[in-house]
């Protein structure tokens, strides 16, 4: 045996071609799990590496995919939504099972990222999170599919390829938020967080809780609607604005956890109690979203199937593949921050 082992080797001994060696350690379906696991404990028994350099130039692909994150412009720059933090997480876990490579880059809306990574070979493949405005994040992704660029985003949809985008059901998500509170007896409704073509995501949220009241009898120009960005900052403000200008309000919907958590907070500096006194509804499940007191009631976005999704669909995209799935369904998560019982 020569000192450093080949796929020659491992075939030589798994009495099978090198060709279905490599298939065998890329976990190919092609090769069935009985040859595959001979392959892999071959490989194993001699120590065997794969050499990634070679193998990409064979293929002219980096097995790298890159992660480009936007934020919504907050104060404090270090700080990261939770939500995109728990995506983060799967997306690395999901690139790892596959044996691709993260490359994690946190940009401005205003730098030239669409026409740098896939470009310069950096990556195979691009996946994008956040956005701010999406309006303006709309120019930039036009710009990558005129340069046939590989990517997936998550959120709102693109124009013409919705097959790009991963997303939740949002106007379900906001549908499932007014049908609970409507649940509960509450009356008097009021949504927190933008609602425009700026901000598709929030917007659809709104108009699905429009929905469930309007169902229900109630119009949407008696629901209040204040605007604010995915930040407790915000939220807080934003509620402050709405108890000061004296419109009775017994129940609000929040666009994001975070904003939620700024709102009850806004609340409770006023001597409100929540939800006795109003009732907070978030969006997203954020770790924290358990610990809030009281404990926050949520529509759940699944982000460990969303990272996978999201991997997976642009893998498929690189390789020409068609994408089978691009749209997760929420979940209802009921705490105690929208009350437990009818206000008859």
């Amino acid at each position: 045996m020569k000192e450093k082992a080949t796929s020659f080797d491992i075939a030589y001994l798994a009495g099978v071609s090198q060709s279905t060696v490599s298939r065998a350690l890329r976990n190919s379906p092609q090769v069935n799990k009985e040859t595959r696991d001979k392959v892999h404990a071959i490989a194993r028994q001699l120590n065997y590496k794969v050499d990634k350099n070679a193998s990409n130039l064979r293929k002219q692909r980096s097995s790298t995919l890159a992660l480009l994150l936007f934020e919504d412009p907050t104060t404090d720059e270090s700080l990261i939504n939770p939500f995109f933090l728990s995506m983060l997480g799967s997306i690395t876990r999901a690139c790892a099972q596959r044996g691709q490579d993260l490359l994690v880059s946190f940009q401005q809306l205003s730098d030239d990222w669409h026409a740098d990574y896939e470009d310069t070979k950096k990556a195979d493949g691009i996946i994008l999170l956040g956005y701010g405005d999406y309006e303006d994040y709309e120019e930039k992704l036009n710009k990558l599919l005129a340069q046939e660029t590989h990517f997936v985003c998550w959120g709102a949809d693109v124009e013409g390829h919705p097959d790009f985008t991963i997303r939740s059901n949002n106007r379900q998500g906001g549908r499932l938020a007014g049908e609970h509170l409507l649940s509960l007896g509450h009356q008097r409704f009021a949504f927190i967080g933008n609602a425009s073509a700026g901000s598709p995501e929030f917007n659809q949220r709104f108009l699905g809780f429009c929905d469930a009241l309007q169902d229900a009898g109630i119009e949407r120009a008696a629901i209040l609607q204040y605007n604010a960005i995915s930040t407790e900052q915000a939220g807080q403000l934003a509620v402050q604005n709405l108890l000061e200008s004296g419109q009775p309000v017994d129940a609000i919907f929040c666009a994001s956890d975070l904003i939620a958590i700024g709102v009850m907070q806004g609340i409770q500096q006023q001597g409100l109690r929540i939800p006795d006194n109003i009732a907070v509804m978030g969006f997203d499940d954020i770790p924290v979203a358990s610990y809030t007191t009281p404990p926050l009631s949520t529509i759940q976005q699944d982000t460990s199937l969303a990272g996978e999704m999201l991997v997976e669909n642009l893998l498929r995209l690189v390789n020409n593949q068609p994408i089978e799935t691009n749209q997760i369904e929420p979940k209802i998560v009921i705490r105690t921050s929208c009350g437990t019982a009818s206000k008859g």
